[in-house]
């Protein structure tokens, strides 16, 4: 095999999806947000990364008009927030050359303004240039600052749950990587 060089993974946004849930006392909420691009930079030898992944906040719904109205201008205030973002600083794990591996990325998440240091677990599936890749995290967002959306009716829990599901094709720099 040819010395290690840096990899870019550019997201299909397309086929990106991002889900959210939120439980309450009576059921619990779900919702999507989409994804306006991403790529992300890695040397596979040092594990530094670069890179950006961009989440449209404006996209963020849950199939209720009025509650989403509600999401966005007092509890996102997605207007003056218009992205959700996660850089990559840094890939623990090696991406195997076909088939499944699972490695770590560490890096800063910015939501409502404020960046937050975060480590995804991520299962990979490489087939050929394309990438599966998915995880799941938890977002504090009263420690984070976001606004509460609980009502005097209505007690949410603490922490939204996020899930992603991406697909992305693998960029080296050097070779035909357009070959699926």
């Amino acid at each position: 095999m040819a010395a290690a060089q840096q990899i870019t993974v550019n997201l299909d946004a397309a086929q990106t999806k991002i889900e959210w849930t939120l439980g309450d006392v009576l059921h619990t909420v779900h919702g999507t947000f989409k994804v306006r691009s991403g790529s992300v930079t890695f040397d596979p030898k040092s594990g530094d990364a670069s890179g950006e992944i961009i989440v449209d906040a404006t996209s963020g719904e849950s199939g209720n008009h009025a509650r989403d109205q509600k999401m966005h201008k007092e509890i996102l205030e997605s207007q003056r927030y218009p992205e959700i973002t996660f850089s990559p600083a840094h890939v623990t794990g090696k991406i195997a050359d076909q088939g499944t591996s699972s490695i770590q990325v560490q890096g800063m998440f910015l939501i409502h303004g404020a960046g937050h240091n975060i480590t995804l677990s991520l299962p990979v599936e490489k087939r050929r240039n394309e990438v599966k890749a998915s995880t799941s995290f938890d977002v504090p967002y009263q420690e984070w600052g976001i606004k509460n959306p609980s009502t005097f009716l209505l007690k949410v829990d603490n922490k939204v749950k996020i899930s992603v599901s991406a697909v992305g094709h693998i960029m080296v720099p050097g070779t035909d990587s357009a070959t699926h």
